[in-house]
């Protein structure tokens, strides 16, 4: 259980609660001691959750539990006396800034409570989102108002704190009716003083207030909203539950002006839009974060390791210069039973297979497929206008003066001939329909939409057996588009690239980035079922010049050693089940040209 989703839940039932209150009362009760009396006496109908799992507990917790009742009773009796004596609602909203700061600094201090990161901004932005609601109601403030605020912050966050150890010592429900029969002895103390006593008993004029059943009915929905901020105590960081109160004041405040027609000037009301912004994003954070923390990647979850293999690159690196020379079958042979790939992304790149036009070449890539059906791998085969590698577009060069729809009835043309020719192939698992189509990268434009679904449905009508995988670009790409068509949704994964403005630069992202991308995405497409893998994780340098023309010193400096090692821990952490390695190509030139063996050796241990 979340205790995000619970405090969520809680903080709007209180919200509004709240409005109701303000429905039916019109103004403040001005009883505040019978008001916290009869809110510490309701606290015995906890008794009613006894028979479901009451347990016997430590004198010391049982001590505990009784002073976070009483503590709690005091916050709320000096938090009545605040809005008594306030003149508008600022002063009682400045409670759900003070008190969480008070709830922070108590359990650090006394119990070594520390915030993650994500949780401190939030925090933090809850906070300033509050006071700002609070400077928006408060027109004057007092003194004695500004003390009893400060009185209750103080209560209200050792209470807190207390109660979380409660909780910990002891289950919810037992911890629960302790805490509450804590507030029942504070409350009983107030008939030891007369006037309190007076004021308990005697109901005057202006203590009267009509709609009494719907008042009561009211206080049994805030008395569920209550209960549940407690549970979110139980389950979470006190000082984070405590300063979603921020999210109960705004539902007021919104709710004055769209329901009690309240008057808000304009500066208030962009006040209330960026405290509206501030508790968004801190709710937004708060919430990705429980999710990461409660959803964390299986270490132990089997993990499918692939490469990707450009015949082109390959050739390329072993053409750079150097004396020692290798020819692209030896690098391809060298994967598949040195380092004992089976799982393989391979390219039908247009350009190599049909030269000229209704002239075929398949003998590198029937090699390619006939050595995986040796070995029983199994194959990704990526085809179209847009297929991996730089330029990103390899459409023969006879194909580049072609009008659009002549362009489109040839490369459907000859997508066939790839189709007919390895629709049969065993180690065939997936077709690749164009390589991100809608990222705008590389020395040619988008794919469009349409020409996207047009090569959908004619690889469909061509081979129904195979699904169709569609990618795009993990950080820069919206995923949308290409997740609702494809069967499968391939994403890139880079860390560090390189470019023209803003030079080298690391992505500011974490494997976080990805997992809440997957589950906006799977929503969005209304799919959970689809499978989303790693097409191309980036593990080879990010260079403005070709690799094989780059100085090494210029390469290691972008993609040493220890950021390939990285980058598998990383992508581990990430969550696919699936991952591609980009980079098989320069692991094995770094091996037989540079005598640099490490990446090799390293991914020959992944892979086995």
């Amino acid at each position: 259980m979340s205790w995000f989703l619970i405090s969520l839940i809680a903080q709007f039932i209180l919200g509004t609660s709240a409005l109701a209150d303000k429905l039916l009362l019109k103004k403040t009760f001005p009883n505040p001691v019978g008001y916290t009396f009869w809110l510490g006496i309701f606290g015995l109908i906890s008794a009613v959750l006894l028979p479901f799992d009451f347990v016997s507990v430590s004198w010391q917790t049982l001590m505990m539990a009784l002073v976070a009742g009483g503590a709690f009773i005091l916050g709320m009796l000096f938090y009545f006396y605040a809005l008594f004596y306030s003149k508008a609602g600022g002063s009682i909203v400045s409670v759900s800034g003070f008190s969480p700061i008070a709830t922070l600094v108590f359990g650090s201090f006394f119990f070594g409570t520390v915030l993650q990161p994500y949780q401190m901004i939030g925090f933090v932005l809850l906070i300033c989102g509050g006071f700002l609601v609070a400077f928006l109601e408060e027109k004057q403030a007092r003194l004695w108002t500004l003390f009893f605020v400060l009185v209750a912050a103080g209560c209200l966050g050792a209470s807190n704190v207390l109660s979380k150890q409660v909780f910990d010592a002891a289950n919810f429900i037992t911890g629960f009716f302790w805490i509450k029969v804590g507030g029942v002895c504070m409350v009983s103390l107030f008939l030891l003083y007369a006037p309190w006593r007076r004021a308990l008993f005697s109901v005057s004029g202006e203590n009267r207030f009509r709609n009494k059943k719907l008042y009561v009915l009211n206080r049994a929905y805030a008395g569920a909203g209550s209960v549940l901020v407690f549970y979110a105590i139980s389950l979470g960081v006190p000082a984070l539950v405590d300063a979603m109160q921020s999210i109960r004041f705004f539902i007021v405040f919104l709710g004055g002006w769209l329901f009690l027609h309240a008057k808000f000037r304009l500066r208030a009301l962009a006040g209330e839009f960026v405290a509206f912004t501030l508790i968004s994003v801190a709710v937004l954070l708060l919430g990705v974060g429980d999710y990461l923390e409660r959803t964390p990647p299986d270490p132990n979850r089997s993990i499918e390791w692939g490469v990707t293999f450009s015949q082109k690159f390959s050739q390329e690196l072993s053409r750079s210069g150097s004396t020692a020379k290798f020819g692209w079958q030896e690098n391809y042979d060298a994967f598949l039973d040195d380092l004992g790939v089976r799982h393989l992304r391979l390219i039908a790149y247009w350009d190599l297979l049909e030269p000229q036009e209704g002239v075929f070449d398949f003998s590198g890539l029937d090699y390619q497929m006939r050595r995986a059906e040796e070995v029983g791998a199994d194959v990704i085969l990526a085809m179209g206008k847009k297929t991996p590698r730089w330029p990103e577009c390899h459409a023969p060069e006879w194909a580049g003066n072609l009008e659009a729809e002549q362009f489109r009835a040839k490369l459907l043309q000859f997508e066939k001939v790839v189709i007919s020719r390895y629709k049969n192939s065993p180690a065939l698992k997936y077709w690749q329909v164009e390589n991100e189509p809608f990222l705008a990268f590389g020395d040619c434009s988008t794919v469009s939409r349409e020409l996207v679904d047009a090569e959908i449905s004619y690889v469909r009508s061509l081979d129904a057996g195979h699904p169709i995988l569609v990618t795009d670009s993990g950080e820069l790409g919206l995923w949308y588009s290409s997740a609702k068509r494809g069967d499968v949704f391939g994403t890139t994964m880079y860390r560090r690239v390189y470019n023209e403005v803003l030079g080298f630069y690391e992505y500011p992202i974490g494997p976080w980035f990805f997992r809440i991308k997957e589950q906006v995405i799977r929503f969005l497409v209304q799919d959970y079922e689809k499978e989303f893998i790693v097409i191309e994780l980036g593990m080879e340098p990010w260079l403005p010049r070709a690799l094989r023309d780059a100085p090494l010193e210029d390469q290691l400096r972008v993609f040493d050693f220890p950021f390939f090692q990285d980058s598998i821990y990383f992508a581990k952490d990430a969550g696919f089940d699936e991952y591609y390695l980009w980079g098989v190509e320069w692991w094995y030139w770094m091996k037989i040209q540079h005598g640099d063996s490490r990446f090799w050796d390293a991914a020959r241990e992944l892979f086995t």
